[in-house]
């Protein structure tokens, strides 16, 4: 063997080892930046704990009430009916505050008289707001009770109507909170966030 030829595998060997090393290199890089790079997306619990609720709402009916969770509080999505709508005005002179004007119980866009993006859509945290008990629907109109349905919280009384407006001469001292969302599409709405990209 000559020494050009000599010459001509050393420079293939460095040539080869130039590109293995290379490759190893940046599959460590690699591997190493994943566990890195994971680490700064949050956990299950800091998503669950503050990251948005997505809630599909196309195939509920007028009446129906789904539940879930959004940062460990309990929120009610309620789809009211037309005779729903009809009867908040029906026990006004009995609430507490019925325009809603502590301006922390809601968003500006829910400060009317549905307290709704959408009237027909109620979305209330299912938290008194005496002393955070959870209240239990009751939509079943009453008359000789002149209860004309909303929440009612069994643990000290405390009521709400059907836009979660407290009622007068119960514990609680506000209305139910609405938590701040928006409405992606007809069929789907947005706990948590009110504003940017779904």
């Amino acid at each position: 063997m000559n020494d050009d030829e000599t010459d001509q595998i050393d420079r293939n060997r460095r040539h080869f080892l130039t590109v293995a090393t290379a490759v190893t290199g940046l599959a460590g890089v690699g591997l190493v930046a994943v566990p890195f790079l994971s680490s700064l997306k949050p956990s299950a619990r800091a998503q669950a704990l503050g990251a948005p609720v997505e809630v599909s709402i196309g195939s509920m009916q007028p009446g129906e009430m789904v539940r879930v969770l959004w940062r460990g509080r309990l929120v009610f999505v309620l789809r009211r009916s037309e005779e729903m709508l009809a009867r908040l005005a029906d026990s006004e002179a009995e609430l507490r505050d019925p325009d809603s004007e502590v301006v922390e119980q809601q968003p500006v866009y829910a400060a009317n008289a549905t307290r709704s993006v959408r009237p027909e859509f109620l979305i209330v945290e299912g938290s008194c707001t005496h002393l955070g008990c959870a209240p239990i629907e009751d939509f079943e109109v009453r008359p000789a009770e002149g209860w004309q349905g909303g929440f009612f919280c069994p643990c000290h009384g405390s009521k709400f109507d059907l836009a979660g407006r407290v009622y007068q001469g119960v514990p609680a001292p506000t209305n139910l909170r609405i938590p701040p969302h928006r409405f992606v599409r007809d069929d789907l709405v947005l706990i948590g966030q009110d504003t940017g990209a779904a």
